[in-house]
């Protein structure tokens, strides 16, 4: 069963890393296995929630989903996106940046270093608009319950993610950025960093839009099952599966969704390396990951117990944010960047499973004790 399904995950990730070690010796093999590591855990909860939609949908919309839809998610957000990012960036067309990286790479390195304040300010305000809306919403689980419980009532305040946001990017523009020496200038160069992060809060809040308004088809389409499976109890007839317009409606809306995720990925991977074909080898990696994954839940039924995990990948976009940031004026080695991530997802994946066996000898206790009662009343 997980051979047959993350087969093909499991060759793609054999190509890459071969492919890696050939580009770049063992350090963009180091690279690209931490960046699909990232990709895969940043999107862990997207592929939870693209199981719970996908087995309401058909089988030919599920092979849609599984055909078009990963080629919409591999090659048009994790390898065409960040040639588009750079390109933008830096001035180029994607043809030019494309050839540069492969064929001028301390010309494509100077430019991609000279768009830096640019990418890092939109990215990192990005990732930032996730982590704040994450941790300021007060969830029934709790990984670190003494810092998410008092954020969780400071969240009850309206619009307090974007205030911080914008805060943080002031403070950004009015120390890094005029502090930093570029050809441009240190007034430019702070002009720069506002726009950049500016443009950064608007896109999450146009995605945020997109998602919210396909999660009201959704909620529309889930009322219309809900009525069909009664109606089903009463006439005895099969429930059916989302076909047609409502099964369309399910896939633009996972394809939003996983653009929406694939942004902290792509932006994030610019915190760990410019280069974009690590990039892309890495990224792709991890979504072939993500759709495995998707298919895995969907034909087991069940949805990850691994509840900390979402915790954990939301911490390590903050870091990622913050880093992000900082590289504005300050570098900092894309080992420690990745680490970071790494060991954060990894801290919650161990809270996860103590967390587990927890209940499970809790259960197993109140177990026992109820055996024991039942022999000592007999």
């Amino acid at each position: 069963m997980v051979l047959k399904t993350f087969g093909w995950s499991f060759a793609v990730t054999a190509l890459g890393l071969v492919a890696a070690v050939f580009y770049g010796g063992w350090t963009a093999f180091g690279i690209v296995a931490i960046l699909s590591i990232l990709e895969i855990s940043l999107s862990f909860d997207n592929a939870v929630v693209n199981a719970g939609i996908l087995k309401k949908m058909n089988a030919f919309w599920q092979r849609i989903f599984l055909t078009i839809g990963i080629l919409i998610a591999v090659f048009g957000m994790r390898l065409i996106f960040p040639v588009v990012i750079v390109a933008v960036s830096a001035q180029l067309g994607p043809i030019e940046a494309v050839d540069l990286a492969l064929t001028d790479k301390e010309r494509y390195q100077e430019l991609v270093t000279d768009a830096h304040p640019a990418i890092a300010a939109f990215g990192g305000m990005f990732l930032l608009m996730i982590f704040l809306d994450f941790i300021f919403e007060d969830r029934e689980i709790k990984w670190l319950g003494w810092l998410e419980r008092p954020l969780a009532k400071l969240g009850k305040i309206d619009m307090l993610s974007v205030c911080i946001a914008l805060i943080v990017l002031l403070i950004t523009a009015m120390t890094f950025a005029t502090h930093a020496h570029l050809h441009a200038g240190p007034a430019n160069k702070a002009e720069t960093v506002l726009l950049s992060g500016v443009a950064g809060l608007i896109t999450y809040m146009i995605v945020g839009g997109l998602s919210g308004f396909f999660e009201d088809k959704l909620e529309e389409e889930e009322e219309r099952e809900h009525e069909q499976e009664e109606e089903a109890k009463r006439t005895g007839k099969p429930v059916m599966l989302l076909a047609g317009k409502a099964a369309f409606f399910m896939f633009l809306y996972l394809e939003v969704l996983d653009a929406s995720f694939s942004f902290d990925g792509v932006i994030g991977a610019f915190a760990i390396t410019n280069d974009i074909v690590m990039m892309a080898l890495g990224l792709g990696i991890g979504a072939m990951y993500v759709r495995s994954l998707t298919v895995y839940l969907v034909r087991q039924g069940t949805l990850d117990e691994y509840v900390y995990l979402e915790h954990g990948a939301h911490y390590a976009i903050g870091a990622l944010a913050v880093i992000l940031l900082i590289t504005i004026q300050y570098e900092i080695s894309e080992i420690i960047t990745g680490l970071i991530g790494v060991v954060l997802i990894a801290a919650s994946f161990w809270s996860s499973i103590r967390r587990n066996r927890a209940l499970a000898a809790a259960e197993g206790k109140a177990g026992s004790d109820d055996k024991t009662e039942v022999s000592s009343g007999v």
